[in-house]
């Protein structure tokens, strides 16, 4: 059996890796070709080209780059083409993953999987109507979402959210990442600035000021910053100055399990979070972190998302537990001030998002079998 995958930035390699494993489990003669970083390349697959190439998130970010992406997307598509494998699965990314599945499907009959369901219940909804048309069946991470795309058309199947099977570091080991940094009982703050590099380049700055209003009340505060391996060098350069010097985890120094072991335990250790809008809400929800959200993007970007938008948060556990209770700072309120109260409030009174977290995860999925496995039964059932 021959698969076609395709995926375009981190979170998407960690999903491609997780069914990789889980297609390999259950067709041990299955071989891979496509695009990823080093979760599917751990799973035996060599990519085509960097995977970054593909990491440009924004309408005007995109802009200066399209000739390029549309030069890898022809190129992509023209590989499926030759390949002729059983099925072409692509992985969210969808400015790049349904262009190359329209060109595939516009000259041939291969079946088009694609991972991760667009949100049309956030914006846009005519993407599933469109994307019917060239995608076969849909890979759904949340509940609701397969009785949107089996309404225009598309097979669908809810997989579960990898979240819920990631391993969560235990009290000990907590304890054991405060010691071994001399943190003691000081409050820790978690920071995530995103895995792209233009989102460390634009929220660096704010989120350092955020800090620094923290621990003006929290003089003894520290900081930790699990970074992204393709943007940890530009987290270091972006947070040297900063008024509280951070503890930064670079996953590129030691093995790649020590460094996910390090990350889970950091989350484990610290009191409160301030992350990049996205999925990392999830992962801060799965180790019951209290967190703030906040985002900042290109002006232009933020005003059209706005308008075209169907929801009034963008917090992933806001929206699958049905509450409002992580507080966010987005576009023009994504201020050092604003920032720091946020903060100052979670710290304060952290178990206002317990519940909603739990609820989160066990609406995602918590309990069944690994989501990769589940997907890539899914997959099997219907080629």
């Amino acid at each position: 059996m021959k698969v076609f995958i395709v995926a375009g930035e981190p979170s998407g390699d960690r999903l491609g890796g997780a069914l990789m494993a889980g297609l390999k489990s259950l067709r041990p003669d299955i071989t891979f070709e496509g695009i990823g970083g080093t979760d599917m390349a751990a799973e035996g697959l060599t990519s085509r080209f960097d995977m970054s190439e593909l990491s440009v998130m924004g309408i005007a970010e995109v802009l200066p780059k399209y000739r390029s992406l549309m030069a890898r997307i022809n190129e992509t598509a023209q590989a499926v083409v030759d390949a002729k494998p059983d099925v072409m699965i692509t992985i969210d990314s969808p400015d790049f993953s349904l262009r190359v599945a329209k060109r595939v499907k516009a000259v041939s009959t291969i079946r088009t999987v694609h991972y991760v369901a667009p949100t049309v219940w956030a914006w846009r909804p005519g993407r599933a109507k469109k994307m019917a048309q060239y995608i076969d069946h849909v890979l759904a991470l949340f509940p609701f979402e397969p009785p949107l795309m089996e309404a225009e058309g598309m097979a669908c199947d809810f997989v579960g959210h990898p979240v819920v099977g990631e391993k969560i570091a235990s009290h000990r080991e907590a304890a054991a990442f405060r010691q071994a940094h001399e943190i003691g009982d000081a409050p820790l703050l978690l920071v995530l600035p995103g895995s792209r590099r233009s989102e460390v380049a634009r929220l660096s700055g704010v989120f350092g000021d955020a800090v620094a209003g923290f621990a003006h009340t929290h003089p003894d505060a520290r900081v930790v910053i699990p970074a992204a391996g393709p943007v940890a060098e530009a987290v270091i350069a972006q947070t040297k100055d900063w008024a509280v010097r951070p503890i930064v985890l670079d996953p590129r120094v030691g093995t790649r399990a020590g460094s996910a072991a390090m990350k889970r335990a950091a989350f484990a250790a610290a009191d409160v979070a301030l992350a990049a809008s996205g999925t990392v809400s999830l992962e801060l929800a799965a180790a019951s972190l209290p967190m703030v959200i906040a985002y900042r993007m290109n002006w232009l970007s933020f005003r059209l998302i706005k308008a075209m938008a169907l929801i009034d948060t963008v917090t992933l556990v806001n929206l699958v537990s049905d509450t409002r209770v992580v507080p966010e700072f987005l576009g023009p309120d994504c201020t050092p001030q604003k920032i720091a109260g946020g903060l100052e409030h979670v710290f304060a009174h952290p178990e206002e998002q317990k519940d909603a977290m739990a609820l989160t995860m066990e609406r995602l999925g918590k309990g069944g079998d690994a989501p990769g496995l589940r997907a890539a039964r899914a997959v099997l059932s219907r080629l």
